[in-house]
């Protein structure tokens, strides 16, 4: 966004210092011819260069006159290069061009030069102009050689590869104008780069992992003349730049340009003097509090960036007077209020970025008046109410950015005379309306559109043809059905696609597949889609993410290409065996991370061919059909991180197979039929653990002691299976169920460092009060611990009261004995207590009432006594939840001095019978007597019909073992 004005300043810089060659620089002329000594060293370097793109074809001893290699400058006059032009780096949009194509990333990427810097750049003893920035010389220290080219004026070796300190001998170069080590160093920062007196321009931005640190910077005072600083990145050890707050200690008067960012710096006062200072950029620095008064001095200012910073409070009403304003970024920071009426005095403005704050309000009229604005963004923050018609005089923006707001109405017939609009981001608003093809008649000049997540109905004609041609289109929610949008057939350069939930109820036509042959990211999930993917598809599958879940989709799986690393296919009707989805014409390993094929019909034993998938990540293929026990191949998966196959038919030992998946963050095997013993390798070989389910099996055994290792687990869930004896008294050592551990992440993710989608987010089913609820969003915020419906017994240990971040906790249908522990009020953060029936005893420990965040308690049915203690939370719970005890108090209608129950108010005025219910045990009595001798006495009397009752009972029998061995 602010890169135009470095751009002017730079070419203003680039025409100086041209000016100092005089008319001696020739790219041309015939006449001119190199000397061969220069020649010769030109080769040397070229032989040490690894060139993959050949970009140095014409470096070559046939072609002798090297003052037309590519890159080279000569002379006119003395024939001596004077420049070495071999810079990678992208142009700005270009860089935009190969974030969206992988194949154009790679393209660039070989254009890279690497290898070695040749000693032979010494032999150029007129070079003046050194440019290797962009390209990858593999991590090597920048040579200390070059400091020996006493003749550069312009050196720059930004972004190449370098590593490691900077030699002190670049302090040699005393006629340097323009030194850049962008991201080409690390370390200390030498204390002779201040005998380059003659700079007008430094850059020594770090990377953030390897940063350039000083200790002092008191070789800045003698670079009196820079006119641009960029120390982004620098580390301060032992000082800060509030220490050059007197003019005597350093002059910074002819500043310009000064970048500060990420210096973990306050805004030294000494900045506020620099009268010349055009760019002011102090983003990412933590600055609390407003915006320094003293920013209002810089009258000059066209560029300032206070980004990502925490500075909070409204927007300051002087800010508005900086009229030469044309950059400004106030983007992720607290600020609140509402934007000021006064903004419109900033006419000069061509980008404003107000992003990811907290305001509010609506937008004011004045900003029509910006009528130089581009670049508009105000993403992220909770303003209101419908777009002004002001709005409508920026007709020569490019971007806008409005997603994640509060905004209705309908923006089209606003927008739609934005003949200039590049990128249009609405997402996520509450705009709501019918939008037609005269809406999008003059925006001609979009390429990225995301309108998602509002409430749009788009009527367009069957043969409407969009005048523009989008890389990037985003429709989700918007109702475009029932037939599939053809229009989307006119669509050539599309990269990006998302039409979910867009009331779609038709099949996939066969053209699409031919359309969206360049696209990376495509999601249809979401609809009414039917039809069988084999039957429409030509060709395999080669786009790189791909979603279609929840839809109508069946019959087999599709066959994939080789591109694919994303596929969600879950929530459809696709049968059969995933033999061939997995195996057939594997001949070479698959790049796939992330694999949903969830809630669909697939049936038949898991294929054993995951060695052919090394990539993946994430594999969820629950509620199915599948079979037999996990393959020995899934072993191979050795970057698994999430595995859910819960609710299918799978038997059998728990899986050895999944002793090698060590990165194992997510595993789900609950509703199978799965048997034998927990093993303890689970407790010390899957120690990165957060979510172990394996509720409804047929586990059986002791719980191992060796879980409570998994220092990362928040989900244990062994519910519903035929484990024994007692609970392991280490569970304390749980730690992330302790609140000293809490974490504000509320998503769980999984995360594949590689191009294009890198995570996923994970879901589960917890229980809680009696039903499943599915966790994604605040997954990360829960923990749980459900081992009910178990033959677990002896008493509930005191330790499990450590567990101070535990949320929800389920003992119910065991075997528990003893008292409740007395310290169970430590557990402050339980939601839920599930403790019935199981053969507690004694009362309930006071501390219980001490639980303010309880709304679900349990403890029915148990051998408890005694008083109910009396608390507000406790007293709120029903009845239900005490009964099947001998308790007394409130809620339990049982008066406690009496210890005999409240009697019901009565509205007939009628007095209960206490003997009623006596005769009715009576009645129940003789009619089971009655009824017995009925049906066995005539099996005393009648041989023959003895026989046939226990050949009924022998057969009935027979067929309930075959039915619980499947």
């Amino acid at each position: 966004m602010n890169c135009s004005i470095f751009t002017v300043l730079f070419a203003h810089f680039c025409c100086l210092t041209l000016l100092t060659f005089h008319f001696g620089i020739s790219t041309s002329s015939s006449a001119i011819a190199c000397i061969p000594s220069e020649r010769d060293a030109l080769l040397r370097f070229k032989a040490h260069l690894i060139d993959p793109s050949n970009r140095l074809s014409s470096w070559n001893a046939s072609n002798t006159n090297c003052c037309h290699w590519a890159g080279v400058v000569c002379s006119k006059v003395t024939s001596h290069i004077l420049q070495l032009n071999l810079n990678t780096s992208p142009h700005d949009d270009d860089y935009y061009s190969y974030l969206e194509s992988r194949e154009a990333y790679k393209a660039y990427l070989r254009s890279m030069f690497g290898g070695e810097i040749n000693h032979s750049l010494v032999d150029l003893k007129h070079l003046s102009y050194l440019d290797l920035g962009g390209n990858d010389f593999g991590a090597i220290q920048i040579p200390s050689f070059l400091g020996a080219i006493t003749t550069l004026t312009y050196l720059n070796l930004s972004d190449a590869g370098f590593y490691g300190n900077i030699p002190h001998e670049i302090g040699n170069l005393s006629n340097l104008l323009y030194l850049d080590l962008s991201y080409a160093a690390s370390g200390e920062i030498p204390y002779q780069i201040g005998n380059l007196t003659n700079l007008l321009r430094l850059d020594l931005p770090s990377e953030y992992g390897e940063p350039l640190f000083v200790e002092n910077l008191h070789w800045l005072s003698g670079l009196s003349y820079l006119q641009y600083l960029d120390l982004s990145y620098l580390r301060l050890f032992g000082c800060t730049l509030h220490h050059y707050n007197q003019p005597s200690t350093v002059n910074f008067s002819s500043l310009i340009t000064l970048d500060l960012s990420d210096t973990n710096s306050f805004v030294p006062k000494w900045i506020f003097g620099l009268r010349k200072l055009v760019s002011l950029q102090l983003r990412e620095n933590n600055i609390q509090g407003p915006i320094p008064d003293g920013i209002q001095n810089l009258t000059l200012l066209q560029n300032l960036d206070l980004s990502i910073n925490s500075f909070s409070s409204s927007i300051p009403d002087w800010l508005y007077g900086l009229h030469h304003l044309k950059f400004l970024n106030l983007g992720s920071n607290d600020f609140c209020g509402s934007i000021s009426v006064a903004l419109g005095n900033l006419t000069s403005l061509v980008v404003l970025d107000l992003s990811g704050n907290q305001l509010e309000g609506k937008i004011p009229t004045s900003l029509g008046n910006l009528c130089n604005l581009r670049e508009i963004d105000l993403s992220h923050n909770s303003i209101h109410g419908a777009l002004p018609m002001s709005f409508g005089k920026l007709s020569s923006l490019r971007f806008l950015d409005l997603s994640k707001n509060q905004l209705d109405g309908n923006p089209f017939g606003i927008l739609r005379s934005f003949s200039e609009l590049f990128q249009l981001l609405i997402d996520g608003n509450l705009f709501q309306g019918v939008v037609k093809e005269d809406d999008f008649a003059n925006l001609t000049s979009l390429e990225q559109v995301d309108a998602s997540g509002n409430n749009f109905t788009l009527k367009v004609g069957p043969n409407w043809h969009p005048i523009f041609q989008v890389s990037e289109l985003g429709m989700n929610s918007w109702q475009l059905g029932p037939s599939f949008p053809s229009w989307i057939h006119s669509q050539k350069y599309l990269n990006y696609l998302d039409l979910s939930n867009a009331g779609i109820s038709d099949s996939i036509p066969s053209w699409f597949w031919e359309t969206i042959s360049f696209v990376s990211d495509l999601n249809l999930s979401h609809n009414h889609i039917h039809g069988e993917l084999p039957n429409i598809l030509k060709n395999p599958i080669s786009i790189e993410s791909v979603d279609l879940s929840s839809n109508h989709l069946h019959g087999k799986l599709p066959r994939l290409f080789v591109d694919v690393s994303w596929l969600d296919l879950s929530s459809n009707s696709f049968s059969g065996s995933m033999n061939d989805f997995l195996c057939k014409s594997q001949d070479k390993p698959m790049p796939l991370r992330f694999l949903n094929l969830a809630a669909n019909n697939l049936s038949g034993e898991i294929p054993d061919c995951w060695i052919m998938w090394p990539d993946l990540v994430d594999v969820n293929l629950q509620s199915n059909h599948f079979v037999g026990n996990l393959p020995p191949s899934m072993g191979s998966l050795a970057l698994l991180q999430s595995l859910g196959i819960r609710n299918n038919s799978l038997s059998g030992m728990f899986p050895a197979t999944l002793k090698n998946t060590s990165k194992l963050i997510s595993l789900d095997l609950g509703e199978n039929r799965l048997t034998g013993i927990i093993p303890a390798w689970v407790g010390e070989r899957l120690l990165n653990l957060k979510i172990l389910r394996l509720r409804s099996n047929r586990f059986l055994g002791h719980i191992p002691n060796q879980i409570c290792d998994m220092n990362f687990l928040r989900d244990l869930d062994l519910a519903l299976n035929s484990l024994s004896g007692n609970i392991p008294k280490c569970f304390n050592h749980l730690n992330a169920m302790l609140l000293k551990n809490k974490t504000m992440n509320s998503f769980i993710y999984t995360n594949a460092s590689d191009w294009g989608i890198e995570f996923s987010s994970i879901s589960t089913l917890i229980w809680v009060k009696g039903r499943g609820i599915e966790y994604r969003n605040l997954l990360g915020l829960l923990t749980n611990i459900d081992i009910s419906n178990n033959n677990l017994s002896g008493g509930i240990p005191r330790e499990i009261t450590n567990l101070d971040g535990l949320i929800y906790l389920n003992l119910s249908k065991n075997q528990f004995t003893g008292q409740i522990p007395s310290s169970i009020g430590n557990m402050r953060s339980l939601e839920s207590i599930d403790f019935s029936r199981n053969r507690l005893s004694e009362e309930i420990p006071p501390s219980l009432s001490n639980l303010s965040f309880l709304s679900k308690l349990d403890l029915s049915y148990n051998l408890l006594k005694g008083k109910i203690p009396t608390g507000t939370q406790l007293q709120s719970f029903e009845a239900s939840n005490f009964i099947g005890n001998d308790l007394c108090g409130p809620p339990l209608p049982v008066n406690c001095s009496s210890n005999v129950q409240i009697p019901n108010d009565n509205h007939n005025g009628k007095k209960s019978d206490d003997h009623e219910m006596n005769w009715f045990f009576v009645s129940m009595a003789l009619g089971f007597i009655v009824g017995f001798w009925v049906v066995v006495a005539p099996l005393f009397i009648y041989r023959s019909w003895r026989y046939a009752y226990f050949n009924f009972l022998d057969d009935m029998w027979y067929k309930m073992q075959s039915f619980f061995r499947l």
